[in-house]
């Protein structure tokens, strides 16, 4: 499976963006799709994941309600809808794929992993 996020850019306090991750190779089967994210000095942080099969998402605490993630099981592509972003937002966004169908929230229990995409946010 190989993975290549993109979307990236400057965007303002409280605009939205829209990341994308395009999937390719094996993209059938029982897996999920994730988002991460890299603030500068700081550690890999879970964004949400989807499980392939059904579209069904879910969220770190600290994205819910702002960030929604969707996928295109025709074309292969995860999205990645984030509004009313904030200053702290700002990191480099992965995303990575994992066979399975439990809750998977950590950066260890993913397999495959795509280039970032940086994302800042700023005035």
């Amino acid at each position: 499976v190989q993975l290549q996020a993109s979307g990236g850019g400057l965007v303002q306090p409280g605009g939205s963006l829209r990341l994308s991750c395009a999937v390719t190779g094996r993209t059938f089967g029982a897996y999920t799709v994730g988002w991460f994210l890299q603030a500068p000095g700081k550690e890999r942080q879970f964004v949400g994941a989807v499980k392939w099969s059904d579209g069904s998402a879910y969220y770190a605490d600290s994205v819910r309600g702002r960030f929604t993630i969707s996928r295109d099981n025709v074309d292969n592509i995860m999205y990645l809808q984030m509004n009313t972003l904030k200053p702290e937002d700002t990191a480099v966004y992965y995303c990575a794929a994992k066979w399975g169908y439990l809750k998977y929230m950590t950066q260890d229990q993913y397999e495959y992993w795509g280039r970032g995409t940086l994302v800042t946010v700023s005035s």
